[in-house]
């Protein structure tokens, strides 16, 4: 009789039955949905970082190019203040060239007139004493 007992007591080594437990499947997929979460954030920290760093490419290029056009711009603005020092240049070297044909012109018309004054002086000095 104890080894009826003892075998009515043991579980049977056969096929065991497999007892649904509610708690343990809820269990089981919180647990997933928590891995699941846990994925996702880890998604979208990456999803953030690759964006950060396409828009970090995008502002360096977009940089790149300002810079780029900016010293263009100082180029082109150098060049064009050289080339008007370069007019301011000639523009005062003929208004110098001219002014000096104007002062040997007006020095040569002055030197005539007083010679001819002088002339004329003698003259007259000339016939008030006789």
């Amino acid at each position: 009789m104890v080894n009826q007992k003892e075998q009515a007591l043991k579980p049977e080594t056969g096929a065991p039955e497999q007892v649904a437990d509610p708690l343990a499947e809820v269990v089981g997929r919180a647990q997933s949905a928590y891995a699941a979460y846990v994925e996702a954030q880890k998604e979208v920290a990456r999803a953030y970082k690759e964006r950060e760093q396409q828009v970090e490419k995008v502002y360096k290029k977009l940089e790149q190019q300002a810079n780029n056009a900016c010293e263009e711009a100082i180029e082109r603005a150098l060049r064009v203040r050289e080339k008007a020092e370069q007019e301011i240049e000639e523009t005062y070297k003929k208004a110098g060239e001219k002014a000096r044909e104007v002062y040997q012109e007006s020095a040569g018309q002055a030197s005539k007139v007083r010679k001819e004054s002088a002339a004329q002086a003698w003259t007259i000095f000339q016939g008030n004493k006789v």
